[in-house]
C-alpha cells in the first residue's frame, strides 16, 4: 500500500486522555524512576499501532532511540530533536535521538547511545541507562527499541545539522499528564489511522540550556509571550506513541 501524505497538525482531535490521572511528581524523580525499572510490575502497552500501510511481508529494520530524561533542578525534562527537513525518513518531525542498528553495535543500548552522540553530541558517560520499553513498529518499517536514560548535567551538545534542525526540552510532567495527549484521526482511501499527538508551546524550553550557552544565548527556560505565540512543537506519531507507553509504564 502506498503511504498517503497528510499534515498531522490539521487533522481533528477525536479524544484526549483527560479522564486518566497524571503521573504525580513524586513518581517523576530519578530515584522513583530507578525504583520503577527495578520492579517487575505488570502493565499493558498502548494498543494503537503506527501506520497500517506498512508492508507486513518485509522484515522491519532494527533501530533504537534514546529517551533522554535530563535531571534539572526544576524536575526531569525530555530532550527531543526536530529532524532535518531533507531526511528520507520522518523528515522535519520531532523525535528522540536514535537510528538504525549497525553490525558493530553490541545491542540496542549501544545503538541508542551511539546515535545520540552522533546526532546531538551527547556523551554516553553522562547517561545513566535505566532500562527499555517494548519495541515499537513504525509505518516506515523500523522496529524501534526505546532506551530510557537519565542524563546528568553538566554536559555539552553539538548538533549534527545534516540530521538535526533543533534540540529542545519538554518537562516530563507535561508529557506524563494524559490531558496533554491528543488522539487524532486520519481517514484515507481504504481505511483510517489513529495516532497520538502532544503539542507543546514553542519557546518554553525551545533550546536545551547547554546548547543555548554554547551559542551565547540566555537561559531559555523563561516563557515569553512572543516565544509562545511563535507556534508549537508538534510531537506525534512514533515519538508520541513511545511517550504514551512511558506514561502507561510509570502509571502502572
Amino acid at each position: 500500500m502506498i503511504r498517503p501524505v497528510f499534515e498531522p497538525e490539521t487533522l481533528p482531535v477525536i479524544a484526549t486522555g483527560a479522564d486518566l490521572p497524571p503521573v504525580t511528581g513524586e513518581h517523576l524523580t530519578p530515584d522513583a524512576l530507578r525504583a520503577r525499572f527495578d520492579r517487575q510490575l505488570a502493565w499493558t502497552p498502548e494498543k494503537i499501532a503506527d501506520a497500517p500501510w506498512r508492508n507486513a511481508d518485509l522484515d522491519p529494520r532494527v533501530a533504537a532511540v534514546l529517551v533522554p530524561l535530563v535531571v534539572r533542578p526544576r524536575g526531569l525534562t525530555v530532550l527531543l530533536t526536530q529532524r532535518a527537513d531533507h531526511l528520507s525518513d520522518h523528515a522535519g518531525q520531532v523525535s528522540f535521538p536514535g537510528g538504525r542498528q549497525e553490525p558493530f553495535d553490541a545491542d540496542a543500548t549501544a545503538t541508542a547511545l551511539r546515535e545520540a552522540r552522533e546526532e546531538v553530541g551527547l556523551d554516553a558517560s553522562r547517561v545513566e541507562v535505566l532500562g527499555a520499553l517494548p519495541d515499537y513498529l513504525t509505518g516506515t518499517g523500523f522496529r524501534v527499541s526505546p532506551i530510557i536514560g537519565l542524563v546528568h548535567p553538566p554536559f555539552s551538545l553539538e548538533i549534527d545539522p545534516l540530521e538535526v534542525a533543533e534540540v529542545f526540552e519538554v518537562p516530563l510532567a507535561f508529557l506524563m499528564d494524559p490531558s496533554n495527549h491528543e488522539e487524532r484521526l486520519f481517514r484515507y482511501e481504504g481505511g483510517e489511522r489513529r495516532f497520538f499527538a502532544m503539542p507543546y508551546p514553542r519557546g518554553e524550553l525551545t533550546v536545551a540550556p547547554e546548547a543555548a550557552e554554547q551559542r551565547g544565548e540566555p537561559d531559555t527556560q523563561t516563557v515569553t509571550p512572543a516565544a509562545v505565540q511563535s507556534g508549537q512543537h508538534f510531537i506525534w506519531g512514533a515519538t508520541a506513541a513511545m511517550l504514551r507507553n512511558l506514561y502507561r509504564f510509570l502509571a502502572a
